[in-house]
This record gives structure tokens, sequence and C-alpha cells, in this order.
């Protein structure tokens, strides 16, 4: 296949704030970078995996169908779906595990994908990008998912490559949001058996857009908590969550905004597997909710990052607090300090050292200078 320039959408910078981009780093950001660096000094097209292994071996998955008939397999090598290629409408192979190039050479051998399209899917620290090609259609995808036990953000590469009668999709690890599509394939009678690759490649964008609607509710449920949190506790764990929560959704930013361009462009422009009918009103209402995601995004990144300035604002309005009442001691005892200093010195004549009222006398005048000064603050209503 000839690979088409002018299609790839380059890596835009300065998105993010200079004060957060020490700090808010996805945690992978380090390791994918040091993964790039296996791929300096080789060839355009060398297949070289630079992501880390998710799985244990890769488990090629398969689904052929049309309107009346069905099918579906795991299959032990993609040579096994060789065979299966024009007998169905649509085939779905979905390849789980790219840790083992062979695998990936073959499917590119198998349909005939090109070699820089096999480096992509290697390489999975990339950036959201559409390619187009004469007999197919290229996507590369963000899929982050949300760990409900530990609250983590995870955030995985998917690739698509959709052609006439076919799609493949090319998984990290086992696990997606695909189950309901495998539901709707299995059974007869449901528009995506009606339809070609293109209505399941849409069907696929749309489930991965949706995913991102369960991770921001997640979200929403521990902004509501920190929101009660807040002013209750303002120690290190919820400066801890904050931080956390800042960094995750700054995470789903960097990875929804490319995949708004890149529907925006299947709803507008035209391209030769993805027919008219299915990019006009399908893929125009998953951009749609695209930019409902963004917003939602951009929303709970300016409630977080209130949250921030309102944390620090209890932080040093409790530090002031503190800082007021020990001032008000010391000030308070430093007259009375000055008295006991005074008449702790060695001379033989001091007044009313040599009378039995002297002591009871000076506690006396120390009590009312505490009493004058303590009444005098409340007056100023310094505490």
């Amino acid at each position: 296949m000839e690979r088409r320039g002018g299609n790839t959408m380059k890596k835009t910078g300065g998105q993010t704030k200079k004060r957060q981009a020490s700090a808010s780093k996805p945690a992978g950001m380090k390791k994918v970078m040091r993964g790039m660096t296996k791929t300096v000094g080789k060839d355009p097209g060398t297949l070289l995996h630079t992501g880390e292994r998710k799985t244990g071996e890769p488990r090629i998955t398969v689904f052929g169908y049309d309107e009346s008939r069905e099918f579906h397999m795991t299959a032990g090598t993609l040579a096994e779906c060789a065979g299966l290629k024009g007998k169905y409408r649509v085939l779905w192979i979905n390849i789980d595990g790219l840790h083992d190039v062979s695998v990936i050479e073959e499917a590119g051998r198998i349909f005939g994908i090109h070699s820089l399209t096999l480096e992509d899917i290697l390489q999975t620290g990339q950036r959201s990008k559409i390619e187009d090609f004469e007999t197919c259609l290229f996507l590369l995808l963000r899929t982050p998912e949300y760990v409900e036990g530990t609250g983590e953000l995870l955030d995985e590469q998917l690739s698509m490559v959709v052609g006439e009668d076919y799609v493949l999709t090319f998984q990290e690890k086992p696990g997606d949001m695909f189950d309901a599509v495998r539901e709707r394939i299995k059974n007869q009678g449901t528009g995506l058996r009606k339809r070609g690759a293109d209505y399941l490649a849409y069907m696929l964008v749309d489930a991965i857009v949706d995913s991102y609607f369960i991770i921001l509710e997640s979200i929403e449920t521990r902004i509501d908590q920190l929101d009660q949190e807040l002013f209750s506790a303002s120690g290190k764990d919820t400066f801890q969550s904050i931080y956390t929560l800042k960094k995750d959704l700054i995470q789903l930013r960097k990875a929804e905004r490319p995949m708004r361009e890149i529907i925006n462009r299947i709803s507008v422009d035209r391209y030769k597997v993805i027919d008219e009918e299915i990019a006009g009103p399908f893929f125009r209402d998953v951009y749609d909710n695209v930019i409902l995601i963004n917003e939602t995004i951009e929303t709970y990144r300016d409630i977080v990052l209130g949250m921030y300035d309102t944390w620090l604002a209890i932080v040093n309005n409790r530090m002031n607090e503190i800082m007021k009442v020990l001032t008000t001691i010391a000030t308070i005892f430093m007259p009375l300090s000055f008295l006991a200093g005074v008449y702790g010195m060695n001379f033989s004549i001091i007044p009313g050292a040599g009378t039995p009222w002297g002591f009871y006398g000076m506690v006396g005048v120390m009590t009312v200078i505490f009493i004058g000064m303590v009444l005098y603050f409340r007056t100023r209503k310094w505490f």
C-alpha cells in the first residue's frame, strides 16, 4: 500500500501550563520515552516493540458475520485467519498483546499493511492520529482505563485498521470496552449485522468514547467526596488526592484532544472505506460526544485547580491562626517576664523585697497586667 502524506496529525506543544509541566506528567511518561530511544538509528519501518509487555502470549479473536451468518473463534495463529478473507461481509480480528513482533508482521503480510503503520502499532507511546491509505484507514487512539480498586488511571494504545470488508484491532492486553459490540454481532437482526466494516469501526470508536464518560463519572464522584473532605481535613492526604486528581485530568485531556480532531476529520472528509452515510450522521454524533467530554474535562480541571487554591488558603489561614495565638501569648508574657527579670536581680535594695506582702503584691501587679492586656486584645478583636 502507498502511504499518503499530509494526514498524520503532528504533536502540539505548550498545551500544559508551566507550573504543571513537572508535577503532572503521567506516571508512564519517562518509561515511554526511554522505550522510544530503542528506535534511534533504525531504518524507517523497522519493527520493534517499544512498550511494556502486558500479557503472556498474544491472543487472537476472530469474528466473521453478515446478516444471516455469524462466526467467532479464538485463533492460534493469524495463518488460520487468512482463509476467512472474503467469506463474510465483515471480518473482525482482534489481537491482544503487541510484544510478539512476528504476529504483527504476519498481520501486515496477510492484509497488506504498510511497514510504517506496523511500526506505529508497535510503538505504544504515540499520540492519537489518523492515516488514510488507498485500501484502508489507520486509526491510533488512546484508551484510558480507570481501576476501581486502586483509583489509578491507566492509558493504553489501541490501533485500528479499517478495510473494505475487515477491521483489525491491536491492543496491548486483554480486556476492553467492546463486549457490547461482540454481543450485538452474536445477535441476529441487529443493525450491526446488516452493515459493513465501516459501521463496525464506528461502533468500536463509539465504545471507546463512551468509556470516557464512565471515567468522568468516577472522577465526578471523587470530586464530590474531596469537596466534602476539603474543609474537614486539610492534611497531606487531601493534598495528595487533589494532586492525583489533577494529574488524571491532564492525562485524560491529553488522550482526548487529538481524538476530537480525528473524529471531526472522519465526519467531514471523505474516505474510500467509510461510506458517506456512516461518516455523516454516525461519526458526527460521536464528535458531539467528544466535544461534551472535552468541555467536562475542562470544567473538572477548573474545579480541581480551585480546590488546590482553596486547600492552600485553608492551610495558610490555619497557620495564621496558630501564629496569632502564639504571638498573643508571647506578647502577654513579655511584660511579666520583664518584671520577673527585674526582681530576680541580685541587688540588696529592691522595693517590697523586705516586706511580707512583697511577693503577693508583685503577683497581683502581674495579674492586673495580664488581665488588662487580654481585655485590650479582645476590644481590638485580635483574638
